[in-house]
C-alpha cells in the first residue's frame, strides 16, 4: 500500500487527460529513488511515456526545481520541461527523455572509444552552454559551502564509516589541505554550476542528444566544478590520457567565452584541486547515505572515489603529507571496510 503514490499518480492523469485531452489508461514503473527524498517514475498510455515525481514539499525545493528547469531550457540547456506541478503536494509531471543514461552507453561492451569520446565531446559541449545561463539568481558557492562539503568526508567517511579516531596532528594537516582547497576553488571564473554533471544524470535522449537531470542544486561556482565531475565520475574510471583529452577540449571551448581563463597548466591544477574537493564531499555523502538514510549500494563507490583523492595528492609537493596520510591511513581502512 503507498497512498502517495496512488495520490500522485492520480493527479498526473487527471493533469493528462484535462491539458492533453487523452484518456489514459496507464502502466507504472519505478525510475528511480536518488540520494535524496524524491522518487521517480514513469507513467505510460497511449504510446507516450511521462515522468512522475514525488518530492515531498517539506523535504524538496520543487519551486526551486521549477525556476531552473524554466530557466536553462529559455536557454537551450537540455533539461527536462515542467508540464505540470503541485507545488503544495509535492508533485511534478515532466518531460520523458528515455531511460538510457549516459552511464550505461559508457559501459555498453560494443562501444568503440570513438563513440566514447564522441559522447564526452557532446556532455562537454552541454556543459560549456550551461555555464553561459546567468548565475546571478543562484546561491554562491561560498567558501562556507565548500569547507562544509569537505567536512562530510571528515565527519561521515573517517569518524562514523571507518571510525578513525584522528589525532590533533591530522586534524590540523586536514584543516590545512582543506583551505587550500577552497582557496584554489575561490579563484577560478564563477559561472552556473550543475553540481553534480556525471554520467548517471546525463541522458541520452531519443533524438540522439544529451538531456540533463537532478539540476536542482545548481550554484554559482567554480567553473571547473561540473568539469571534473563529468571526466572524474565517481562511478566510472578512465585512462589519464582520455581524461587530458577531454579537459583540453573544455579548455578550448571555454576561454573564448570567458569561462575559464587560466593557461593551459592552471586548467590542469584547477581540475585536479578542483577533484580533490569534490571527492572529498562525494566519499562522504556516499558513508552518510549508508549510515543515516540505510543506502548502503553507495559504499561500494567510496573506494573508487578515494582512489581519485590518492592519485592526484601524490602529484603536489604542498600536498605530500595529505597523500602519505591517505596510503597509510584512509585506503588501508577501506580495505577493512569491504572485506
Amino acid at each position: 500500500m503507498d497512498p502517495r503514490l496512488d495520490h500522485l499518480v492520480d493527479w498526473a492523469s487527471s493533469t493528462i487527460r484535462r491539458e492533453a485531452n487523452l484518456d489514459v489508461n496507464t502502466s507504472l514503473e519505478m525510475v528511480s529513488g536518488d540520494a535524496s527524498f524524491r522518487r521517480y517514475f514513469r507513467l505510460r498510455g497511449l504510446g507516450k511515456s511521462w515522468i512522475l515525481v514525488d518530492a515531498p514539499p517539506d523535504k524538496e525545493d520543487n519551486p526551486r526545481f521549477i525556476r531552473i528547469a524554466e530557466q536553462w531550457r529559455h536557454q537551450q540547456v537540455a533539461v527536462p520541461q515542467v508540464l505540470a506541478a503541485d507545488i503544495d503536494q509535492g508533485f511534478m509531471l515532466l518531460e520523458d527523455f528515455g531511460d538510457h543514461l549516459l552511464w550505461a552507453a559508457l559501459h555498453d561492451p560494443a562501444a568503440t572509444d570513438k563513440q566514447i569520446l564522441a559522447l564526452y565531446r557532446q556532455a562537454i559541449e552541454q556543459l560549456v552552454q550551461l555555464q553561459g545561463v546567468s548565475c546571478r539568481h543562484l546561491p554562491v558557492y561560498d567558501e562556507a559551502c565548500l569547507q562544509r562539503e569537505m567536512e562530510l568526508f571528515r565527519d561521515w567517511l573517517c569518524g562514523q564509516q571507518l571510525q578513525l579516531a584522528l589525532t590533533a596532528a591530522e586534524h590540523r594537516m586536514l584543516d590545512r589541505v582543506f583551505d587550500l582547497l577552497t582557496r584554489q576553488a575561490l579563484a577560478q571564473p564563477v559561472v552556473t554550476v550543475h553540481r553534480d554533471y556525471h554520467s548517471r544524470n546525463l541522458m541520452l535522449k531519443p533524438d540522439g542528444g544529451l538531456g540533463i537531470i537532478d539540476f536542482q542544486d545548481a550554484l554559482a561556482g567554480p567553473s571547473t566544478y561540473d568539469l571534473v565531475s563529468l571526466v572524474r565520475d565517481c562511478y566510472v574510471r578512465w585512462p589519464q590520457a582520455l581524461v587530458d583529452e577531454l579537459v583540453a577540449y573544455y579548455w578550448e571551448l571555454a576561454r573564448p567565452y570567458g569561462y575559464y581563463l587560466g593557461d593551459w597548466e592552471q586548467c590542469v591544477r584547477d581540475v585536479d584541486w578542483m577533484g580533490l574537493q569534490r571527492h572529498l564531499k562525494a566519499a562522504g555523502i556516499f558513508a552518510r547515505l549508508n549510515l543515516r538514510d540505510h543506502k548502503p549500494t553507495y559504499l561500494a563507490d567510496i573506494p573508487n572515489t578515494c582512489q581519485y583523492l590518492v592519485d592526484i595528492a601524490r602529484r603536489y609537493d604542498e600536498l605530500s603529507d595529505f597523500s602519505l596520510w591517505l596510503n597509510q591511513r584512509l585506503m588501508p581502512a577501506l580495505v577493512q571496510l569491504s572485506r
